[in-house]
């Protein structure tokens, strides 16, 4: 490709011309930013697999050869020869790859609580009130880093317009993500509703709006990683030890799954539901947090 803007069309006899900065715009219409532009930066730099050998992906790791094949497989979406690129993978014998047992039980017994909890801490010591607070958010909802950014700042815009009810349900003390389905639910990662103790709410209102990039600078030069993806596990394993059923955890993190038991028969009382998640995060308020 040549210099200049970077978006010169490229040619590829699979999928013809690229027009790089209109499949950018593609990306983002349909996914994240953070997705979209790990994905569009992966296309650009394989985008001749779409022609050449897929030999090579088998030489990445497991996690960059996962990255590039959502990548090419996105970018042949695009350029609508997603058909030919799947046969092209399968003839080639190209998989995904999945984490063995042996890594799932390494993860788990290397995962240290206390660590996260004192990185928690820190964060909220040392960070701007906003930003701690955010810490603190992330971890009582449970959301996906780019789904907690949104929720944050949609309540603090909401309450300033007052409409905060249409977003956060108070007799239920509920954020319902579900009514807005253009920022929450997407094709593969959604997010329906979190239940949220009102006065933490009541916190966030008073809160600036924040970006992940203001985060992660202001992380960085406080000597701390961005550990958010680690609170995400951490809720769901603190709603489990408090007797949430592992159905009920992958509802509020918005996982349904293919399976009959979930998609026909599971119906759980919401209130109920609503009472005991509501105990464990008070639980973890008491036990972890700085109360805001």
């Amino acid at each position: 490709m040549a210099g200049g803007t970077g978006f010169e069309p490229a040619t590829t006899s699979l999928g013809g011309c690229i027009d790089w900065q209109n499949f950018r715009d593609w990306l983002t219409q349909k996914y994240s930013k953070q997705w979209a532009s790990n994905t569009f930066w992966y296309a650009k730099k394989y985008h001749s697999m779409l022609n050449g050998s897929l030999r090579d992906l088998d030489t990445f790791s497991k996690s960059k050869k996962n990255n590039v094949l959502k990548a090419l497989i996105a970018l042949s979406k695009y350029l609508g020869v997603y058909e030919q690129f799947k046969l092209r993978k399968a003839n080639h014998g190209i998989k995904w790859e999945k984490q063995d047992a042996l890594e799932s039980f390494l993860r788990i017994i290397n995962s240290k609580e206390d660590d996260l909890m004192k990185w928690v801490n820190t964060c909220i010591s040392v960070l701007d009130e906003s930003k701690a607070t955010f810490i603190k958010f992330v971890m009582l909802s449970g959301l996906r880093k780019s789904e907690a950014i949104k929720s944050f700042n949609m309540v603090i815009k909401l309450h300033e317009t007052g409409k905060l009810n249409e977003y956060y349900n108070e007799e239920l003390e509920s954020l319902e993500h579900f009514k807005y389905s253009d920022e929450f639910l997407r094709r593969t990662k959604n997010a329906f509703f979190s239940f949220i103790p009102k006065r933490f709410i009541e916190h966030i209102t008073t809160c600036q709006p924040i970006s992940y990039e203001s985060l992660r600078k202001q992380l960085n030069r406080k000597g701390l990683k961005v550990k958010l993806n680690k609170l995400r596990d951490y809720y769901g394993t603190c709603l489990v030890y408090n007797d949430i059923i592992k159905e009920e955890v992958d509802l509020l993190q918005g996982r349904i799954g293919k399976s009959i038991f979930m998609r026909h028969y599971f119906s759980p009382n919401v209130k109920d539901l609503r009472d005991r998640v509501l105990k464990a995060l008070n639980r973890m308020i008491e036990e972890y947090l700085k109360e805001g």
